[in-house]
């Protein structure tokens, strides 16, 4: 059974009449490993908001973890993990590392609920597990780009989400991170998680099958599995083709 299900989905923007997705259907299951590849504008992007409930799905049918996205978005965002791609946060942001990623457990607190031990633990367990331990007691705003990268990433492997979504994950990591979270995201894929990656760059893949989803122009132009070292051929053929 798919724990993503999208049938023949529209999504638009708040005041934009032209959607960006248009009839897309995909389905996946867990414990895959999905990439999704394609031109700049492709509509990437807003497929993974489309996913987790954050950009308005006017036509179709969108289930994510058991839940109607179209209804029920706040439900299906605290069982999602979404890394996005462009985030800043200023210098003087006063929030530590620890307390980023401790952050990342408000969803299944609820209301004005004080953390349990459990969930310092999930914390605790997401910064070892990033291995940020270093970053713990250092304001959010005074990190490189790329140990920013890193605590959202803690900060969402706190959720002990049911499904990860990443935007560019890699792309403020050097290689030897970049190979670390790999390792991550391979881990959480054999416990049944799936990971779907918005990415432009191909290589490094964990060496299993990939399901490969290509958009352009808001629509899927091919989906299929495949070797982890076809991926980047697939894709540049079948943006030629557009």
């Amino acid at each position: 059974m798919s724990i993503i299900e999208l049938e023949g989905i529209y999504t638009a923007y708040e005041g934009d009449d032209k959607p960006i997705i248009r009839d897309l259907t995909l389905n996946i299951g867990r414990g895959e490993y999905v990439v999704i590849g394609g031109p700049n504008s492709a509509g990437k992007t807003t497929l993974l908001e489309s996913i987790n409930g954050l950009v308005k799905i006017t036509h179709g049918r969108a289930n994510v973890c058991g839940f109607d996205v179209r209804r029920s978005g706040h439900d299906v965002r605290k069982k999602v993990g979404y890394v996005v791609q462009n985030f800043y946060f200023d210098p003087f942001t006063p929030f530590t590392t620890q307390q980023v990623v401790m952050m990342g457990r408000y969803g299944r607190l609820g209301l004005l609920k004080r953390p349990l031990e459990e969930d310092y633990k999930a914390a605790e367990r997401a910064i070892r597990l990033v291995g940020i331990e270093d970053l713990a007691q250092k304001t959010i705003g005074t990190l490189s780009g790329g140990q920013q990268q890193k605590v959202m990433i803690a900060h969402n492997l706190a959720k002990e989400p049911e499904v990860m979504l990443l935007d560019e994950p890699f792309s403020n990591l050097d290689f030897s991170a970049r190979e670390y979270l790999q390792a991550i995201l391979l881990d959480l894929v054999k416990g049944g998680t799936p990971i779907v990656i918005v990415s432009h760059a191909f290589d490094g893949l964990p060496d299993i099958r990939i399901h490969l989803v290509v958009m352009n122009e808001g629509r899927i132009t091919k989906d299929i599995c495949c070797p982890a070292q076809a991926v980047e051929d697939i894709v540049r053929k079948s943006s030629l083709k557009q």
